[in-house]
């Protein structure tokens, strides 16, 4: 398993690499994106790459701090259901390596059953490398990774005011 984390930029940006590095060696890569529903410009060009399936929610929600009681309860039914199905594509030997792009933040905050993805963990760790991302990881992704990279914000546009730009941040 390997984890990027921390409150730097590039954890995403990581995981990409890595996943079309992967896809060039002709190996077979999910990417798939927990707390994001919007449109965003990466995702467009790696589902041109070959070998490459994405799977994410189609569906935007607030931020967390925001978000009702329902809506809470919706994402972790959408989140749970892509847990199935990457537990179903690890099963069946679809992927050799899956990106688990913002999966720290469900599991912290308990959007997701954490015991289902603790045993997709189990299951693929033998078979499937496991790239997880997000910030403040849970105990469980810090004591199972085998790759830990950090990512730390020494400074950023964000804090001058300058909002997230196009092509850049998204």
């Amino acid at each position: 398993m390997h984890l990027y984390y921390g409150d730097g930029k590039g954890k995403t940006t990581a995981a990409i690499g890595l996943a079309i590095r992967a896809a060039g060696t002709g190996k077979k890569v999910l990417f798939t994106q927990f707390m994001k529903g919007s449109r965003s410009g990466e995702l467009e060009e790696l589902q041109r790459i070959g070998n490459i399936t994405v799977l994410r929610s189609q569906k935007q929600f607030p931020f967390y701090k925001d978000m009702t009681s329902g809506q809470k309860m919706e994402q972790a039914e959408i989140h749970n259901r892509m847990l199935d199905t990457i537990l179903d594509g690890i099963r069946q030997g679809q992927y050799d390596l899956i990106v688990l792009d913002e999966i720290t933040y469900p599991y912290q905050w308990e959007l997701l059953d954490r015991q289902k993805f603790q045993k997709m963990a189990a299951v693929a760790k033998d078979t499937v490398e496991l790239v997880c991302t997000g910030r403040d990881p849970a105990s469980f992704f810090l004591e199972h990774a085998d790759y830990i990279s950090e990512m730390k914000c020494v400074r950023h546009p964000f804090e001058k005011g300058i909002r997230a730009r196009e092509g850049i941040e998204f």
